[in-house]
């Protein structure tokens, strides 16, 4: 299974120019044209978005049917909260490797501007832990049990914030553009959820991000290079249970161990050129390098103080600005998915990783309970 064609809309706060529609069908065409296909040339259509009660859309996929050339094909509709863009990504992938269909167009998106993800994540559900103001309330104290169990600095969150804010400048598509960062802007905004600051969050964006995955047979036809499926896989487990590790999730461990399996990384962090992660807090970069096997437990927040993580480091780690600089939640995951791609077809730009033949897109939601992630390569999987 390979990806040859991807787009994106420029992600911005608010997209008051389209709707909906409007902004998904711009992705869709940016996709097809980078593939050189036309709408009939696609067999059928995966679409993920966050919950529906965001935009209070509900089941937005029926009447976003049109505007993705989708009438009279098969449509399906996934979700799995912040992760939902890399599992979108994964269900389109698996309707090709099946052979279920030939090409396939998968497409995430959200327009923030039009809900309030703050609030609509904070809702007082019976018997259930309270989110405490919106995502950052929750995963605050999971940060800290980090900063406890490892002894990391408390200056390490600030150091991946401004490193994927500069990283940002570099990608046309990146929501913020913040051109007058330093360190010292960073460290010195205001406190949100001790100790997550301000400008170690990410942001709340309008945007789109789609793809075409096709075959073999589609893969040769294709007049650009092809980013190689090389393992995917999704992983899930309850948000809350005795023994949860919210610092480690097994969840997200076993997810990597499966796609590393598949794709035959015995060391992902000599195997594997660059990451894509989802990161929308900064100190998560740290949790996630050791959760996914780059870093001894304990020794992720060294990678990011010594600057291994930077752009032109020994692993690159959210190239394109991560989702601390663009953030439609439902698309999030999709775009780490399709900037992994973008840089194995050496299409990404200024923020492009010399030489990177093997790179990974890492997507969560949810109470870090949902994970999805892809391998992609250069070169087509041996086997």
């Amino acid at each position: 299974m390979a990806v040859v064609g991807i787009g994106q809309t420029k992600h911005v706060a608010a997209r008051r120019d389209v709707s909906i529609a409007g902004l998904v069908r711009e992705a869709a065409q940016r996709a097809l044209a980078d593939a050189e296909l036309t709408w009939a040339d696609i067999d059928a259509v995966v679409i993920g978005k966050a919950p529906d009660f965001f935009e209070g859309v509900m089941m937005p996929e029926l009447y976003l049917a049109d505007a993705l050339g989708a009438v009279g094909k098969p449509m399906l509709r996934v979700h799995t909260a912040g992760s939902v863009g890399g599992s979108t990504a994964l269900v389109a992938t698996n309707l090709v490797a099946g052979r279920v269909h030939g090409t396939v167009l998968t497409l995430a998106y959200e327009k923030q501007s039009e809900s309030n993800a703050m609030w609509g994540l904070s809702l007082p559900i019976p018997f259930q832990q309270p989110l405490l103001a919106g995502a950052g309330g929750f995963f605050a104290p999971h940060v800290r049990a980090y900063m406890r169990r490892t002894g990391a600095p408390d200056t390490v969150g600030s150091l991946v914030a401004y490193k994927d804010r500069r990283n940002a400048l570099k990608n046309p598509y990146a929501h913020l553009h913040e051109h007058d960062i330093t360190l010292e802007k960073v460290q010195a905004s205001p406190m949100l959820w001790d100790p997550i600051r301000y400008s170690e969050t990410c942001p709340s964006s309008d945007g789109a991000c789609a793809m075409v995955l096709t075959d073999r047979a589609g893969a040769a036809r294709s007049p650009r290079p092809a980013a190689w499926m090389h393992g995917g896989a999704m992983r899930s487990e309850p948000t809350l249970f005795a023994g949860k590790d919210f610092v480690s999730p097994q969840a997200g461990k076993d997810c990597a161990a499966d796609v590393y399996r598949q794709a035959g990384i015995a060391d992902p962090r000599r195997d594997i050129d660059a990451v894509e992660m989802y990161v929308p807090f900064s100190w998560y970069e740290p949790m996630w390098l050791e959760n996914l096997g780059f870093a001894d437990e304990g020794e992720g927040w060294k990678l990011t103080e010594s600057g291994v993580t930077e752009l032109d480091g020994d692993l690159p780690v959210n190239m394109s600005g991560g989702v601390l600089s663009t953030n439609p939640i439902g698309a999030s995951g999709m775009i780490r998915f399709a900037e992994a791609a973008l840089q194995v077809r050496g299409q990404a730009g200024e923020h492009q990783v010399e030489g990177a033949r093997r790179v990974l897109g890492h997507a969560y939601g949810g109470g870090s309970q949902f994970f999805s992630m892809w391998l992609v390569g250069a070169e087509p999987p041996t086997s």
